[in-house]
């Protein structure tokens, strides 16, 4: 869609900052605007789809409140282990989009993968800004318990640190590091 996910740009972002091709400030400028912008889209959307026939009935016992209080109600540990675990599950999906060449292959891989992050409820930044604001615009909102502003912001620094880690970290130098050499490959 010609759109930037922050997840996804943790990964490349950092590769090309290890492989000196844009600076580490440059990196995390992007990624602070780029934050900030999911969080925009994710708050028009959330919106609209609060508003929508599909959500008008949303209650406390809907899957996606249960989801949102279960996570709010999660321990920063739990929430950086899941976060990284998400942007790995994520970044699989874009490098599988990416490098792999047969297209059902392609989309057995990206599609499993998200499949596994969302399947587990693991942490990810840009959904959570958008189920969050589902939540916030709809009915249920007030049922939600640890539902504050303060907890939210809480939730989304650890999400963000563990999406760094696992995108960033866990995916992005490990690749860049092992493809530093611009060398092609021959079997």
């Amino acid at each position: 869609m010609n759109a930037e996910l922050v997840t996804s740009n943790m990964m490349f972002l950092t590769a090309g900052s290890f492989l000196k091709k844009i600076s580490w400030r440059k990196t995390a400028e992007i990624l602070l605007y780029c934050t900030f912008f999911n969080l925009i889209g994710a708050l028009i959307a959330g919106w609209g789809f609060a508003h929508s026939a599909a959500y008008a009935n949303l209650t406390h016992d809907s899957f996606i409140s249960g989801v949102v209080e279960m996570k709010l109600g999660r321990s920063n540990e739990l929430i950086l282990l899941e976060a990284i675990l998400a942007n790995v599950f994520v970044n699989i999906a874009i490098l599988s989009f990416v490098l792999v060449k047969d297209g059902g292959a392609k989309l057995w891989l990206v599609l499993s993968a998200i499949y596994m992050f969302v399947f587990l409820t693991n942490e990810h930044i840009a959904a959570n800004f958008a189920s969050f604001a589902i939540v916030k615009f709809s009915v249920a909102a007030d049922s939600i318990a640890n539902f504050g502003i303060g907890n939210i912001l809480r939730h989304w620094g650890v999400t963000f640190i563990g999406n760094f880690i696992g995108g960033g970290l866990l995916m992005g130098l490990p690749y860049a590091f092992l493809n530093k050499n611009e060398d092609t490959y021959v079997d």
